[in-house]
């Protein structure tokens, strides 16, 4: 069968969290994201169904071509691929070339686009060091100099030289925000240019109301594309590969996307058959839809689909090492976020907020990654409410006034101010740190703020703490511990984390194969994250999905969040349903 998409087969979905930006070197949220990876080519991807997850070519004719021992790699497009029409294309048909992927990295380098992936690039691309200093130090970023990084063969080769040998940087051209961009679209829009997103993908915009409502549309000249496996198909995926054979892609025309914040309302709105799939349970409903893990019988009977997603992925809350109460290397602040975090309770985290949909996180590496390590066991991460009040109490952190609260050393008030989202999850969350940081005497006040605005203010360093958490961009240790290397202050690092140590480790392990050489130096970055605490790490989150009867071809995938051109709907199952 080799249909194209159909408009009247639409997949409605809900997002916990509204989008910032389409602009694919500028977004890092999850909403954003998901628009991103469906609008634009990355040059690799994921194969849909492969388990363990393996890379394929996307927008590339075929793999990358290694040389000079992974210092180099050669990038081959596939010819005849379009951008969707835009005015910024004058009327005219646009192919996509190796110079829309140089530029879409070039962006990422681009200081003035301060983009979050900077720290999939910096260091990595010949010359792109250099080019970002002269941009810093001129204002501007000249994209009309070629990069000795980024060469451009031919109208459809791309040879990217890397500083070093790096085996995995492949990983970093199936990141979404990676993909290819034309310069003349981003002309056009110059700063609106995130919502104005015109990529090569399956999906185009169709409809956007921001923070609302996005409508993404079927690219109706989207190239012929067919799932075929290319690893090893897990025997329940089996009869989906089956389904998915012949069958052109994308297949469902419309996905029509609601943002709805509040937990209850995703799940009425699932229950009532508003919404098509529920990417992740809400924690609140949990016993709703769950008996010891399993789908209760009065939903398995409406036809409704459980899906167990263990999705590499780490929790934590983290302090602002610049910030004035938190922050700091000296005895006396580690000391504090020692105790802060041995006076939380993740037990109880887990157990009463998170209905037992996560095991704990006992350092950054998630389960499934090369250097995780179940066994690992450290004091500072472990609840202890007495050891934190002692230790508290021999570092100078004393209650001298006689109200419940402890000041500073120097006699100072010492107050918490912990950001979080509103909804309810957020304010259950907040009442166990009330709860926690009483029982050891520390005063603790709240602050909420929508997401975009929480990373903002994040990148700005104006966050003391928060809840956060990542999960895998690909599959391997180096992309959790870029999350406290120094230089990523800027982007990805909350904590602004800065500890020479700890970056020269991830600087050498960058330039290792996987090794079990590799693996003692994370265990070494590992001992030190919890030593100096930036991180009072929580959980690595399951994930519970759930589907409606009328929903087909809809796997869970470890990497890619929403495979929705993959997925099929069959309207008049809903309608019979409903």
């Amino acid at each position: 069968m080799a249909r194209a998409a159909d408009p009247a087969r639409a997949l409605h979905v809900a997002f916990s969290i509204a989008e910032t930006s389409f602009d694919p070197a500028f977004a890092s949220d999850a909403a954003s994201d998901a628009i991103i990876e469906n609008v634009f080519d990355s040059m690799l991807d994921y194969d849909y169904l492969a388990r363990p997850v393996k890379l394929v070519p996307r927008a590339l004719a075929a793999m990358p071509t290694v040389e000079d021992g992974g210092r180099s790699y050669l990038c081959r497009i596939r010819k005849g691929i379009y951008f969707t029409p835009d005015p910024a294309f004058k009327g005219k048909p646009r192919e996509l070339t190796a110079a829309d992927f140089a530029y879409g990295l070039e962006r990422v380098l681009d200081p003035a686009v301060k983009s979050p992936w900077l720290w999939l690039l910096a260091g990595r691309i010949v010359g792109g060091d250099a080019a970002r200093e002269r941009a810093a130090k001129t204002g501007h970023f000249d994209y009309d100099t070629p990069l000795p990084g980024l060469e451009i063969v031919d109208r459809y080769t791309l040879r990217i030289r890397l500083t070093a040998a790096d085996l995995r940087f492949p990983y970093a051209l199936a990141v979404p925000n990676l993909a290819a961009q034309a310069r003349e679209v981003v002309d056009e829009y110059g700063h609106d240019i995130g919502a104005h997103p015109v990529g090569t993908g399956p999906y185009m915009l169709g409809e956007y109301r921001r923070s609302a409502r996005i409508v993404l549309v079927a690219n109706p000249g989207f190239r012929d594309t067919r799932y075929v496996p290319t690893g090893p198909i897990p025997a329940a995926s089996e009869p989906i590969a089956k389904a998915l054979a012949g069958v052109r892609l994308p297949q469902v025309g419309r996905i029509e996307i609601s943002i709805i914040e509040e937990g209850q309302a995703r799940w009425l709105a699932f229950l009532n058959g508003e919404i098509d799939t529920l990417d992740q349970l809400p924690p609140d409903f949990v016993d709703q839809a769950l008996v010891d893990g399993k789908l209760r019988p009065k939903l398995a009977a409406r036809g409704i689909v459980h899906d167990v997603l263990i999705r590499p992925n780490t929790y934590w809350t983290y302090f602002n090492m610049t910030d004035p109460v938190v922050g700091g290397y000296t005895r006396e602040k580690i000391a504090l976020r020692r105790a802060i975090a041995m006076g939380y309770d993740v037990g109880t985290l887990i157990r009463v907020l998170l209905k037992d949909r996560a095991i704990p996180a006992n350092g950054p590496i998630p389960p499934d990654i090369a250097g995780y390590d179940p066994t690992l066991v450290t004091q500072a991460q472990v609840y202890d409410p007495a050891a934190a009040r002692a230790l508290l109490d021999r570092f100078g952190y004393r209650d001298r006034d006689g109200d419940g609260y402890r000041e500073t050393p120097e006699g100072k008030p010492l107050t918490l101010e912990r950001w979080s989202t509103p909804g309810s999850a957020s304010r259950q969350g907040d009442e166990l740190w009330k709860r926690d940081m009483d029982a050891i005497g520390i005063r603790i006040v709240f602050q909420q703020g929508k997401v975009p605005d929480l990373r903002k203010m994040a990148r700005l360093g104006k966050i003391q703490m928060r809840g956060d958490g990542w999960n895998a961009d690909y599959p391997d240790a180096e992309n959790f511990m870029q999350l406290l290397y120094g230089p990523n202050a800027a982007e990805e690092n909350n904590a602004r984390f800065d500890l020479p140590q700890f970056n020269r480790l991830y600087e050498e392990a960058r330039t290792l194969p996987d090794s079990p050489q590799r693996t003692r130096l994370f265990d070494r970055m590992t001992e030190l994250a919890v030593a100096y605490a930036p991180w009072r790490l929580t959980v690595h989150l399951f994930e519970d999905s759930l589907h409606q009867p009328w929903v087909s071809d809809y796997v869970p995938h470890p990497m890619r969040s929403e495979n929705w051109m993959f997925v099929d709907v069959d309207p008049h199952e809903r309608a019979k349903r409903r």
